[in-house]
């Protein structure tokens, strides 16, 4: 049985840096171990897959201490630039204190003003925000005109990783350049006697070592020095990583080609090799794997540049009745914007006049245009289809359901899944072991291998060093869930964490909440049937005036049905509500009691002369209510909330996978079964109470892991207490805020495909993994030359460079296959089905603040 998550009240201050440098995993663990090494950290996760550090801590450290940090451990944290126009400032006095208030703000590196240009450039840590420097400006006395630099945090990171691109395609032309002349002149005089003769007709052997020397040279320490860069350093601090074993395999190789060329005589005889086309051969190998990562890591972030594109850039603001055009971001909360068709919605917001089709598909998965008329709510980033419209801005900036989107998604690509610890684990010891098996195949090659010894001695050792790969290991989790969440993400699937991700999938029971959940929500008073001496309108008259004091939704349909049939409704002298029971008032100088027979008994109402009446009801599904008036029973009415239609489709599927299917509701045993079975659930834990839901909970976790799904606010402790907690979006805001994973729309299909998305996300992950640790297990062995007794093969460092290169970029192409997934079930299905039907039921949007 699955413990109950504790979810405390105080969350500590989390910040997030990108890191520039990361190779491996190592590289990982070492930039871990110098932010765990902060004072003030409580926690620090690193993510080679996005380049980006996750760092708790207490609420009085300073980001910049970070960067030192990182910086010290010899990685880099880009900075932004940002500048401001700003008027006011008449002396060299305006210009310190601007500058003293903006540095004086958390993230500010770096603040410069110039009174002549009137404008101040920052340089500051990725996130830093911009509207708070505006504000510390404004504060100071002085106006800012405009940002003279609009660029997001995201455009920073993007141009980034296409800088990072750019100098990676530039090392390998380099690199290529000067390593071809040297492979084709070394291998080709090897392999091909007629070109051998050509070529030392022009060079003599001397002659040739020397331009390979040259060449080599450029290679070595032109494109070669990043691995120096950052590699000298993690040795010098005993946290050796990818960049130490290149580092060290191609120096051997180098050295001894130097040594080999220009003082052979101290070399014994017969050893005096050059080895430059290797050094230069995997130097090349090695960059082009790394510029082929940079391509495909930078493929896997495509779901979040879809949802980052969807934010409008500006929007069309009435003010002092004129429409004006304005940055989105100086949207503020209760402007009246206007929408044409085609356009995106800029901020969320509520419909005050005009009507039209609204795409939501990118942030529900729903494929069908909603209606949306006055008082309906709008969602930003999403697409004005047909008509025209006016709104009032509800939410803008970070708090608009987009944001959130993007920033749940972001936390969830940045999170780690638990099978990642073991990883950990591993890699925390791997380099150093790396770095001893090499010398083990060195020491044994020379003293017990044939002659010439110390040639096979290095070649061995070089190869060793060169194909194990930290890096495919350090990918292999960090890709899948990024692009697993980006691709959930897309088809209205939001988990919170890596976590979430990897615990789905392990569920054997979905336990549902039956309203608003498996049903519409909308329950329609079906049947009302009174008792001898109570007439029909009457009796409810009375009803209704108790119930349009209740929020519940039984009570709006039974106040529904009473004003369908145009009945005045006095309003109730008293109200009390009994949760899970019914609701008492005074009306009319009389007692009136509504709800169900457990209330009824409380009161000492004998039901058996309804029992009948009760039974029929519970046998077609629907829930039964009872009225008393002044002591004696009154009337049974009969409550049917329409199962929507995806809930089937969704249940089947979740069958079809090996699940069981639960419900909870409160209605009575009858009608629970009733429903169960014409929807084909497993278990039923009925007559079951608000409070009483995580017993229920509890009570399937005796014998499975557990998936909760639900969406009102007596929902959210069986959400926290569920082994995975999945709030539909339509819901409340507090059951997203306990769930673990959200379903954006309120269709049930999106359901099962979570659960195929979680399940087909960690066997990505651990084929990765097995790629990872199976290449290395057995390639570094064959590197090390454990073949050669049998079968004489000694493996080539070029082809071992080779082979460290592909292993990275087949983890990167296996985890790319996540952009294919598809579910079990298509929401298009009702598209292609209504395609003919202009009118389409609205769906709500979540209000997620």
């Amino acid at each position: 049985m699955a413990e109950t998550r504790e979810k405390t009240q105080k969350q500590p201050r989390q910040i997030d840096l990108p890191v520039e440098g990361m190779t491996c995993a190592m590289c990982v663990s070492r930039v871990e171990d110098a932010l765990k090494g902060v004072r003030g950290v409580t926690d620090a996760s690193v993510n080679l897959a996005t380049n980006r550090a996750r760092v708790s801590t207490e609420d009085a450290l300073s980001p910049d201490e970070l960067r030192r940090a990182i910086e010290d451990a010899g990685y880099e944290v880009p900075l932004e630039s940002a500048s401001f126009d700003i008027e006011g400032m008449t002396c060299a006095a305006c210009v310190q204190r601007v500058e003293k208030v903006l540095m004086e703000e958390d993230g500010v590196v770096e603040a410069s003003v110039n009174l002549a240009t009137n404008r101040a450039t920052v340089e500051m840590l990725p996130g830093t925000s911009r509207n708070a420097l505006r504000e510390a400006i404004e504060r100071a006395g002085y106006d800012v005109l405009s940002p003279a630099d609009e660029a997001s945090q995201q455009d920073a990171q993007q141009q980034a990783r296409d800088r990072e691109r750019r100098n990676l395609w530039r090392s390998m032309m380099i690199a290529a350049a000067a390593t071809v002349p040297i492979f084709i002149l070394d291998m080709g005089t090897m392999f091909i006697p007629a070109f051998e003769e050509v070529v030392m007709s022009i060079f003599t052997e001397y002659t040739l070592h020397l331009l390979f020397f040259v060449l080599a040279s450029i290679v070595q320490f032109g494109p070669g020095l990043r691995f120096y860069k950052k590699g000298w350093p993690a040795l010098r601090a005993w946290t050796p990583d990818m960049n130490t074993l290149v580092m060290l395999g191609t120096s051997a190789a180098y050295g001894y080609s130097v040594v080999a060329t220009f003082v052979p005589q101290v070399l014994p005889e017969g050893t005096a090799h050059v080895y430059f086309e290797a050094s230069a051969v995997i130097i090349t190998l090695i960059i082009v794997g790394k510029y082929l990562e940079a391509l495909a890591k930078g493929r896997t972030s495509e779901a979040m540049k879809k949802l980052l594109s969807l934010q409008a850039r500006t929007a069309r603001v009435v003010r002092d009745e004129e429409t004006v055009e304005i940055s989105v971001d100086d949207v503020q909360p209760g402007d009246l914007i206007v929408v044409r068709p085609g356009e995106k919605i800029p901020v969320d917001g509520t419909i005050e006049s005009g009507a039209s089709y609204v795409d939501e598909s990118m942030v529900t998965g729903e494929p069908i245009p909603a209606e949306k008329t006055t008082g309906d709510e709008v969602v930003g980033g999403t697409i004005n289809k047909t008509g025209s419209f006016r709104y009032r801005a509800t939410r803008v900036g970070a708090d608009t359901v987009l944001a959130q989107i993007i920033r749940m998604v972001e936390e969830a690509q940045a999170s780690k899944v638990p099978i990642q610890a073991m990883v950990d684990r591993v890699v925390q010891y791997f380099v150093p072991a790396v770095m001893a098996v090499a010398t083990v195949a060195f020491a044994v090659w020379l003293f017990a291998g044939p002659e010439p010894s110390l040639t096979f001695a290095l070649v061995a050792a070089v190869s060793v060093l060169i194909i194990a790969c930290p890096c495919a290991m350090g990918l292999a989790t960090p890709t899948s869930i990024m692009v697993g969440t980006g691709k959930g993400a897309e088809m209205g699937m939001l988990f919170r964490s890596g976590e979430a991700l990897q615990r789905l999938q392990e569920v054997s029971v979905v336990a549902f909440d039956k309203t608003g959940t498996l049903t519409k929500g909308e329950p329609t008073l079906t049947d009302f049937e009174t008792r001898p001496g109570f007439p029909e309108e009457e009796t409810l008259r009375l009803i209704a005036a108790v119930e349009q004091v209740s929020e519940h939704p039984i009570g709006e349909a039974i106040v529904g049905a009473a004003m369908e049939s145009g009945l005045e409704l006095p309003e109730p002298e008293s109200f009390d509500s009994q949760t899970g029971r019914g609701v008492t008032a005074k009306v009319d100088g009389r007692e009136v009691h509504v709800g169900s027979d457990r209330l009824m008994r409380e009161l000492s109402i004998d039901l058996s002369a309804v029992s009948e009446l009760q039974e029929t009801f519970a046998a077609a599904g629907k829930t039964p209510l009872y009225a008393a008036i002044d002591g004696k029973l009154a009337a049974v009415l009969a409550v049917a909330d329409p199962v929507k239609p995806s809930t089937r489709k969704a249940l089947d599927a979740l069958h079809d996978r090996g699940l069981r299917v639960a419900m909870v509701t409160g209605d009575n045993e009858r009608t629970a079964r009733a429903i169960a079975a014409e929807l084909g659930i497993d278990h039923v834990e009925a007559e079951v109470l608000p409070d009483e839901k995580v017993a229920a909970v509890k009570r399937l976790q005796r014998n499975d892991t557990v998936a909760f799904v639900g969406d009102g606010i007596n929902d959210a402790p069986a959400l926290a207490q569920a082994d995975v907690g999945v709030a539909i979006g339509t819901g409340t805001d507090i059951a997203m805020e306990s769930a673990d994973v959200i379903l954006m729309s309120g269709d049930l299909r999106t359901m099962p495909n979570a659960l195929a998305l979680s399940k087909s996300t960690i066997r990505n992950i651990k084929q990765n993994l097995f790629w990872a640790f199976i290449y290395n297990t057995l390639l570094i062995p064959v590197a090390a030359g454990v073949l050669y007794p049998f079968a004489g093969v000694l493996l080539n460092p070029m082809f071992a460079a080779l082979a460290m290169g592909i292993s990275s970029v087949c983890v990167l192409g296996n985890a790319l296959r996540l952009r294919r997934f598809e579910g079990p079930l298509s929401l298009a299905d009702d598209a292609r089905a209504s395609a003919d039907t202009p009118a389409v039921e609205r769906p709500e949007v979540a209000a997620m603040r």
